[in-house]
């Protein structure tokens, strides 16, 4: 790449996409707009007073504006070139900082410096982002050509979050998993996260449905031990396309449930339900090992491997379970529907949803939501934030919101899938993960469908640390996109 010092500021602001430039202020706008709303007392303070949350958004906007113009003129090759060593830098600091941060909210992942407090975990995602591309980047490196590449990858994603996670910010540890989207792009087989799917599944199904179902047996056990069932047989279908392997298995499980049904139903015998699939599962993994060995297809072994793992988690969640913290146990049986608790742990979200539904399709109007305005809503103007837009501007207001935060992931898409290196692309794929993750996950909690774990709405939620690192993340990602016509 070769930029002459006269024509450099200029070849930048020509090339940078203006589009998504565009849509990120739309956002910090309507963000400062959002969170004066969410904060407005009746005292009709101005939006820009720094005694205000607006006010000090505005400052941490106008700092980020800086920040953003001094990425766009530094030269696109130290991004790369510094990717290690800032990423190593970041770990260190993620290590020293439960030492030297003050608990707040039973966390210590806030650095306080004078009046300014800085959260390392929204830098961090930025340097693993581009430690993650600078190892895709490498010569040859290809995902697939070995397991020492799997190993690196993953050590790159996994050590942050396990640094986070000594801080107590389970919230921010969680993000990094979105990175496995990207190994995906790169070629990471899809059974990871199929994998990944199902431990969700299975997780749900044993912590809610516990009751005795069908012959006594817990109905989300039962419906587990099915799904595996239904899983092996599609898998040795996909891995052998003969038909005489798949269709002797599904014989045999339904010949096995059939009899169960008969000898425990009509018949009134008391059968160890539980041990009966299990040893109709450990038979019918047998008999495919076998058949996997006859017939030399090494394939196989993955049905019967998955078996294995589905069963041994399902028989491990409530141990990990019962290693959560009481809130967040508590805060995941109420998203799960088995506890209401509206005065404790349900109560943050069954107000956010009492506002959004209020709203309606046009909302009350700016500054007249009933809900804001009497601070129902704990921590509205941070994590609760989509829940002052759903009832002041109603499902119109939203829409659009939910259409801004489309639109830019699209955009940082087709970004992703111009850039010339692999370096570009990877780091591309792992900002548009980031916005996914936070954008899914905030409004899931808002409206009850996933637990409270403290995700802030990028460029809407309250906070210098989230809004600097997303516009890091964004603006690094314009630069480097900036020259990719100098790559050949």
């Amino acid at each position: 790449m070769q930029l002459s010092a006269n024509n450099k500021s200029t070849s930048i602001f020509r090339e940078i996409d203006w589009t998504t430039v565009i849509i990120y202020l739309l956002m910090i706008l309507a963000g400062v707009a959002s969170i004066y709303a969410a904060s407005y007392d009746f005292d009709e303070a101005s939006m820009l007073s720094f005694d205000e949350f607006s006010g000090k958004q505005v400052r941490w906007i106008g700092l980020g504006l800086v920040i953003a113009f001094v990425v766009l003129m530094t030269d696109a090759r130290m991004f790369e070139t510094y990717a290690y060593p800032v990423y190593i830098i970041m770990l260190v600091l993620l290590l020293v900082t439960p030492f030297i941060a003050p608990d707040i909210k039973g966390s210590r992942s806030w650095l306080v410096i004078g009046s300014m407090s800085l959260q390392p975990a929204e830098f961090a995602k930025v340097t693993t982002a581009l430690a993650l591309a600078k190892l895709f980047n490498g010569y040859n490196f290809v995902l697939n050509a070995k397991m020492s590449n799997y190993a690196k990858a993953l050590a790159i994603i996994i050590l942050p979050i396990v640094l986070i996670l000594a801080q107590n910010e389970t919230g921010s540890a969680l993000v990094y998993m979105s990175l496995f989207f990207v190994l995906y792009r790169e070629g990471m087989t899809g059974l990871i996260l199929f994998a990944a799917l199902m431990s969700v599944v299975i997780f749900v199904l044993t912590v809610k449905f516990v009751d005795p179902g069908f012959l006594g047996i817990a109905t989300g056990e039962f419906a587990i031990l099915l799904i595996v069932m239904l899983i092996v047989v599609d898998m040795t279908y996909m891995y052998d396309k003969r038909l005489t392997l798949p269709r002797n298995l599904v014989l045999w499980f339904s010949g096995v449930l059939l009899v169960m049904w008969i000898v425990g139903g009509p018949c009134g015998v008391d059968l160890p339900a539980r041990a009966c699939l299990l040893s109709a599962l450990a038979i019918a993994s047998i008999y495919i090992a076998v058949a996997a060995i006859g017939r030399h297809r090494n394939k196989l072994f993955v049905p019967v491997i998955t078996a294995v793992l589905a069963v041994g988690l399902m028989f491990s969640v409530n141990v990990a379970f019962n290693q959560l913290q009481p809130h967040q146990q508590q805060r995941i049986r109420v998203v799960l529907g088995i506890e209401e608790d509206l005065r404790g742990a349900g109560y943050n979200v069954n107000q956010s949803k009492i506002a959004i539904g209020s709203g309606g399709f046009a909302g009350k109007g700016f500054l007249n939501g009933t809900q804001t305005k009497l601070k129902y809503v704990p921590e509205q103007h941070t994590d609760f934030i989509f829940c002052t837009i759903g009832e002041e501007e109603g499902f119109v207001g939203a829409m659009l919101v939910v259409g801004l935060y489309l639109a830019l992931i699209l955009r940082i898409i087709s970004i992703a899938e111009r850039q010339p290196r692999p370096f570009g692309r990877v780091y591309a794929y792992c900002v548009a993960s980031y916005l996914i993750f936070h954008f899914c996950i905030n409004i899931g909690m808002v409206i009850g469908l996933c637990p409270v774990i403290g995700i802030p709405l990028p460029f809407f939620s309250y906070g210098g640390s989230s809004l600097w690192g997303f516009t890091l993340l964004l603006f690094i990602l314009l630069r480097i996109d900036a020259t990719r016509k100098y790559y050949n």
